[in-house]
């Protein structure tokens, strides 16, 4: 094998058929039982990976088998309720990822008469499915030889290969993905592309990589120099910004008030409670601030009462502080929107409808 790492990795034959053995004969005794892997359906495959983007293994666990009793078949996803996929998915994060699920089931349906394509290429012109969904889809459940590159398998082949530059860039992108695709074997690539998963899953982690019990360790740049610690080069830590919300509980006739997310907002799609920044400070100005804001978000008056709680919570860079307000309906009428975003819900109804992660929370408290 070439540790050049300026240029794209090499390997002669003899070191690819020793990887691909031993990673092989690992995963055959260490494969986890996961709920996606007891077919090769590729419905199943790729709703599996959808999920597992950005969240952990366990979480997604009872996700999956939720999601698949309610909806078998792509065609069943397809003929679905966007607010029934978004009920479902609440709580799992990055709602957008099941909007995508949602309107690449129904563009199966249309133009592929419900059948997967088995080519990474069309698979690509459905909505959320990138190169390495594709791969992923096409390998675990057509056995096609196609490379992946997700979390694992980048910290993999980096450590692998000895790539000391950051594998988030375009040269990184470039030499981990031809990497992915050298080491590919010929056949088994369903088991070999898990394989690889697995491994950095479970033993080359991200920090305190099990060597000891990796079984390519002997074939492994880092390894060999001790550098497992710093490859892969660490990305800039992000920089977080600290922002002030409030939530308003408005009551009315034992209903309360709930507007859809806007699909430029970071819940688009779920309801919520009105919610908005707060600015003021002191009881008398976040009083007005809220009658304010509420008024101009659903068009009616209200009569603010006691701070019910205070939610702190990250949303990607951001570092939020919830205030939850309770308030009663004072005057006004809802704003005619033409999708009705706006409603007045029962308590009892919320179980129903599909609410952000804080709009659960402030629901659960104020039963």
């Amino acid at each position: 094998m070439a540790t050049d790492c300026s240029s794209l990795a090499t390997f002669d034959t003899k070191w690819k058929q020793s990887f691909r053995r031993r990673l092989l004969t690992w995963y055959a005794r260490h494969a986890r039982d996961l709920p996606w892997r007891k077919s090769s359906n590729p419905y199943r495959v790729w709703v599996s990976e959808v999920m597992l983007q950005q969240t952990q293994v366990e979480t997604v666990k009872a996700y999956f088998q939720r999601f698949m009793k309610a909806f078998p078949t792509v065609k069943k996803l397809a003929a679905a309720d966007e607010q029934e996929v978004l009920r479902l998915w609440e709580g799992l994060g990055y709602y957008r990822r099941a909007r995508g699920l949602h309107a690449a089931a129904q563009q199966i349906v249309t133009e592929h008469g419900g059948r997967f394509p088995r080519d990474v290429t069309t698979l690509q012109t459905l909505p959320g499915i990138g190169r390495y969904t594709a791969g992923a889809i096409v390998s675990i459940a057509f056995d096609e030889r196609a490379p992946i590159l997700e979390a694992n398998t980048i910290r993999l082949f980096s450590r692998l290969i000895g790539y000391r530059q950051d594998p988030t860039k375009s040269v990184g992108q470039k030499v981990l993905w031809q990497t992915a695709e050298e080491v590919l074997p010929r056949k088994d690539i369903a088991n070999f592309n898990q394989a690889l998963m697995e491994l950095g899953s479970l033993v080359c982690k991200p920090s305190n990589p099990d060597c000891k019990r990796c079984p390519v360790a002997s074939l492994c740049v880092a390894y060999e120099s001790g550098a497992q610690a710093s490859v892969p080069m660490s990305t800039k830590k992000t920089k977080f910004t600290n922002i002030n919300e409030a939530a308003v509980v408005v009551r009315k006739n034992g209903q309360v008030l709930l507007r859809q997310c806007a699909e430029d907002e970071r819940w688009a799609g779920l309801w919520d409670f009105p919610r908005f920044a707060l600015e003021s400070e002191g009881p008398l100005f976040v009083r007005d601030e809220l009658i304010a804001k509420v008024q101009t978000q659903t068009g009616v008056t209200i009569k603010p009462g006691r701070l019910l709680k205070t939610i702190k919570h990250g949303v990607t860079r951001y570092r939020i502080t919830l205030d939850c307000y309770e308030a009663s309906y004072s005057s006004g009428k809802l704003k005619r929107t033409v999708d009705k975003t706006l409603r007045w819900c029962a308590m009892k109804k919320l179980n129903e409808l599909p609410l952000s992660s804080t709009g659960r929370k402030i629901a659960d408290f104020c039963r």
